[in-house]
């Protein structure tokens, strides 16, 4: 599997803090990851790809360059919002943007706290969004309870954090994914976290001194979770995918396909560095809705519209309740798919939070669908598009680049007929 699109941002930013030379075995070469290592190097580091095909990141020692001009993330959301925090730290002024989808997603969310914090925040794009002009430094540390349940926004204040004075606390109100601890933990960076509670104390303006080192990112579980659904819903089918990350805050699809009653299998592996591996093994059957909601929500946030696609093909009701989230992500994802969903002869009801799929769908072939420029609802009406009784034309798929440059490949390897 690809390499975590998570993990790989995480670690592009820490390894350019860093003292020293970091080595990532299976960085994700997507647009996506591409476009925060080349912020990584306007910032003052250096990268570039070993023989070996591993990349070599040349870290900045903690001090990062004023860079000459904007930095453009593209489509990148986890970009601008981490490296917001990572920036508000320094004494440099610096301006984010990206293409039309990014400067069209909220970014009062992480503005608020890092003004708490001391940093200066200018959103310059209509209703509070991108592009956004930050001036670093002087940072204090903050209590701040989240309003919504971000792993991007508390990200964002943990990095923040690393060059306040004080201590920040920051509380949860739901678990969401907890690669930002994880990874900084690995680094000897202290902090304590108890239930949704997480405190942190700062190294004031100095900041941390962060050990170059090797990392190895485990497989990306949200890209495997398109064939672990593709299995899943035809019965008598089987994948197995070989060190994927089995992070805890990551993995409720497992639930929910074994809900729905398909056979999953879990063989854990060997920890790679902060992150638990292994492999996962789906069985398909013929699948039975479910309900979808609650504390689940944030842990397959990004799996949400291929868990649609398995309602299509279930039997009786699949809902999806409590995503509002997935109204201002790269397109409103639950709009899309109820519109691509029906256009293939797919019963739903959308709701404000989410929707209801109907099953087992009669698929039915006209016109095509689209991907509204969003890499997920491509690969899942694709995921779809494998149980239609003649080709489905998907339109605009380039987006698929953003987290899965090889999904078309992978397809073909599993069977599917791509044109």
């Amino acid at each position: 599997m690809p390499g975590d699109k998570s993990i790989s941002h995480r670690v592009a930013m820490l390894a350019a803090l860093a003292t020293g030379e970091t080595t990532v075995k299976n960085f994700l070469p997507c647009e996506d990851c591409v476009n925060t290592m080349r912020a990584m190097e306007a910032l003052g580091a250096r990268s570039f790809y070993s023989d070996a095909g591993d990349l070599v990141v040349h870290g900045t020692a903690g001090k990062m360059l004023e860079p000459a001009g904007p930095l453009d993330l593209g489509n990148s959301g986890t970009s601008l919002r981490l490296l917001a925090g990572l920036i508000s730290g320094m004494p440099i002024k610096v301006e984010m943007t990206g293409d039309e989808s990014l400067r069209s997603r909220p970014m009062s969310r992480i503005k608020e706290p890092l003004e708490l914090m001391g940093a200066k925040i200018e959103l310059l794009g209509k209703n509070n969004c991108a592009p956004l002009r930050i001036q670093g430094g002087g940072l204090k540390g903050i209590t701040y309870a989240l309003p919504m349940a971000s792993a991007q926004v508390k990200s964002c204040i943990l990095l923040a954090t690393l060059y306040a004075e004080g201590t920040t606390v920051i509380i949860e109100p739901r678990p969401t994914r907890d690669h930002t601890e994880r990874l900084l933990q690995s680094l000897g960076v202290p902090m304590t976290i108890d239930g949704l509670r997480i405190t942190m104390h700062g190294f004031g303006a100095k900041g941390p001194t962060l050990p170059a080192r090797a990392w190895q990112i485990p497989g990306d579980f949200s890209s495997a979770a398109f064939w672990m659904v593709a299995a899943a819903a035809r019965p008598g089918a089987q994948v197995t995918l070989d060190h994927v990350g089995l992070n805890p805050r990551r993995t409720a699809l497992l639930n929910v396909l074994q809900r729905m009653g398909a056979k999953v299998t879990v063989t854990p592996g060997k920890h790679s560095d902060a992150e638990p591996v292994g492999s996962i093994s789906v069985h398909g059957v013929k699948l039975r809705g479910t309900e979808i909601g609650g504390d689940e929500i944030p842990n397959l946030i990004d799996e949400l519209p291929v868990i649609a696609v398995a309602g299509a093909l279930a039997e009786g009701e699949t809902v999806i309740r409590d995503a509002a989230e997935l109204r201002v992500k790269e397109t409103d994802r639950i709009a899309a798919m109820a519109t691509n969903l029906r256009l293939l002869g797919v019963e739903v009801e959308e709701r404000e939070d989410g929707m209801i799929v109907r099953g087992p769908a009669a698929l039915k072939v006209g016109g095509g669908v689209r991907s509204y420029g969003d890499h997920r609802i491509a690969m899942a009406m694709a995921v779809l598009a494998l149980s239609a009784p003649e080709p489905v034309c998907i339109n605009n798929v380039g987006c698929v680049q953003t987290s899965y440059p090889g999904f078309w490949n992978d397809l073909k390897t599993l069977g599917g007929h791509v044109e």
